[in-house]
């Protein structure tokens, strides 16, 4: 099954550690930054991942941007992502995007990740020390266990 993650990760890198995981457990799947390569043709790809931290609550804008340009119909996606906040309705917008276009979701997948937006900034972040070695461990678990 030919398998893209498209991803977006700043400041802290958090989301890009579970990536390189994956990679480096699945040499065949494609990681695409869309800092990169904003204009990369999916339709040749069986599964679509989209990766992201959270920002202001949701998917980073360029995620969400990109798969309302690029997502292909019918296509199977899942999500990965990093979050400070405990709780939020992180997956509405890129959700949404996939909905319109006819795309099953597969599965999703989250975890801390280091954050120190705005007032955080100042208590010297939350959520320190994530992803960890667990966490990492458990995406590539999900990641794996999207081929059964």
């Amino acid at each position: 099954m030919k398998t893209a993650i498209v991803y977006y990760s700043k400041h802290h890198g958090n989301t890009k550690k579970l990536i390189d995981a994956i990679a480096a457990a699945d040499s065949s799947v494609s990681i695409i930054d869309v800092t990169n390569k904003p204009e990369t043709e999916l339709s040749s790809y069986d599964r679509i991942g989209f990766a992201s931290g959270i920002y202001f609550s949701s998917f980073a804008k360029q995620i969400i941007s990109f798969a309302e340009k690029h997502l292909p119909e019918n296509k199977d996606v899942f999500y990965i992502y990093t979050h400070g906040a405990p709780i939020g309705g992180f997956l509405k917008g890129i959700r949404a995007v996939a909905k319109k276009k006819h795309c099953r979701e597969l599965g999703r997948y989250h975890c801390f990740g280091f954050d120190t937006y705005g007032p955080f900034k100042i208590f010297g972040g939350i959520a320190k020390g994530h992803p960890n070695e667990k966490e990492i461990s458990a995406v590539v678990r999900f990641y794996k266990g999207l081929n059964e």
